[in-house]
Formats: C-alpha cells, structure tokens, sequence
C-alpha cells in the first residue's frame, strides 16, 4: 500500500474534531461530552483515509 500525504484542509478537520473531542471529555460540553471519544475516533479515522486515498 502506498501512502500519500493528506491535504492541508483533511489534516486540519482531523486535528480539530480530535482537540475539540479531547475537550469535551475534559470540559462539560453538553451533548459532544457524551460522543468525545467518537469525536476523536472519527478525527484519527479522517487523517488515516487522508493518507490511504490519494486526493483526499
């Protein structure tokens, strides 16, 4: 498998919703402190397709 880098756009949604899921599980957010880890989970699945699917 050939990896290729995200755009800057792919990596910058992965690394918000993973910071804004790191603090809901922190801070009480309302309802994103229920789905924090989700969040975060998503936020790291994004980065890794970013890097699996070229253009992405």
């Amino acid at each position: 498998m050939k990896l290729t880098p995200p755009k800057a756009v792919t990596f910058w949604i992965s690394i918000l919703l993973v910071v804004l899921g790191a603090a809901a599980s922190v801070i009480s957010l309302g309802v994103l402190s229920t789905f924090s880890t989700a969040i975060m989970v998503l936020g790291f699945v994004i980065l890794a397709l970013g890097n699996m699917i070229k253009g992405l």
